[in-house]
């Protein structure tokens, strides 16, 4: 499958090159995984600006990132006066964001990809290919949150399906790549897979055990009802992006030994009958979705694979289930990092400045 870049989301009806020239951008987090995926995806858009300020809090200060072509000088964020700004992405962790993006946003639209705000009824949480939407009744400046790339992906399948047949309850099993706990994590996998395959002991600091050839139960801390905090996030999260409070659903959070690319087994049960090749043409109709069949190359969706062509979010393996009435069972795939963090981003960004022309 042929990586596909794409502008903007087709049902908003942007160009590639609607943001004007004089925009002005802050990416804080710019050489974070995620930062730096921000700022490729301003340069693969081909979308216009005229300054494009890279902000750390502390390390890589002085450092340069972004293509070879156009390489910036990393800024301290402590230093940084954000009236100088149009558009902000936070793209570090959630203490920083905690710290600056609310006196950001008093200047500038401000889009964190942390897990800070998304917690907030007032702050508009936003994955725009699902409720893109909500971005129309914004100003031109303040706080918008993202929600964690598990969510986007999960929100993402099971829009059509709750507009084609009313969800009723969804089970997930997640398999969250490294990735998402950044840099560190990766560097971490590999520096264990080297030493196993050397005969050597693997240090296992990152997530408090080996991650390399095992599976971890277990994404970020447990709470005293046993449920993880990823679990409770995609949870509030994803009930919050569809508009549906009180959908019921059951995840557990798992974290496999995989660089990029979220993967999610999920089990729907439907309010009317959906047969498994209806649920597959309308998912392949959605927007950001793209439908993997059987008898593809590719045939089901991997991270091996398709994390490297990150514009979808990729279904397979949908079919019945046959222990329950009105009930489907699909595999969805997502780059983390580029898709459900990045792309959502910069999308999202699109939409407020175009809509404000």
């Amino acid at each position: 499958m042929r990586r596909r870049r794409v502008g903007h989301p087709e049902h908003h009806g942007a160009t590639v090159n609607a943001i004007a020239a004089t925009l002005r951008i802050a990416v804080v987090g710019a050489t974070s995984l995620i930062g730096e995926a921000v700022i490729d995806e301003i340069g693969s858009r081909k979308i216009e600006y005229a300054e494009l300020h890279a902000l750390e809090d502390a390390r890589d200060i002085g450092a340069q990132t972004g293509a070879a072509d156009r390489k910036i000088e990393v800024g301290a964020i402590d230093a940084f006066d954000f009236s100088r700004v149009d558009l902000v992405f936070f793209c570090s962790r959630a203490a920083v964001a905690e710290r600056y993006a609310e006196a950001a946003a008093r200047h500038a639209w401000v889009i964190d990809s942390s897990s800070a705000f998304r917690g907030r009824s007032e702050v508009p949480l936003v994955a725009v290919d699902v409720n893109a939407g909500v971005l129309a009744r914004q100003s031109m400046r303040g706080l918008i949150a993202l929600p964690g790339s598990a969510s986007v992906a999960l929100a993402t399948a099971l829009a059509p399906l709750h507009a084609a047949a009313g969800l009723e309850r969804v089970e997930v099993a997640t398999y969250h790549a490294v990735s998402g706990r950044g840099r560190a994590a990766m560097e971490a996998l590999a520096a264990e897979t080297v030493a196993l395959l050397s005969g050597k002991k693997a240090a296992g600091r990152s997530f408090g055990r080996q991650i390399a050839f095992n599976v971890i139960p277990l994404v970020d801390d447990l709470g005293a009802d046993g449920m993880s905090r990823e679990e409770a996030r995609m949870i509030a999260e994803t009930r919050r992006v569809l508009g549906l409070p009180d959908l019921q659903i059951n995840i557990t959070a798992v974290r496999v030994p995989v660089f990029f690319g979220h993967g999610l087994a999920v089990h729907v049960r439907l309010e009317r009958e959906l047969s498994a090749a209806a649920a597959a043409a309308m998912l392949h109709s959605s927007n950001g979705l793209s439908v993997i069949e059987p008898d593809s190359a590719a045939q089901v969706p991997t991270p091996a694979v398709l994390a490297s062509a990150p514009d979808q979010v990729y279904v397979g393996r949908i079919r019945t289930d046959p222990s329950r009435d009105r009930s489907l069972n699909f595999w969805v795939m997502a780059d983390n990092v580029r898709k459900c963090a990045a792309h959502n981003a910069v999308s999202a960004a699109q939409i407020l400045v175009n809509g404000s022309q």
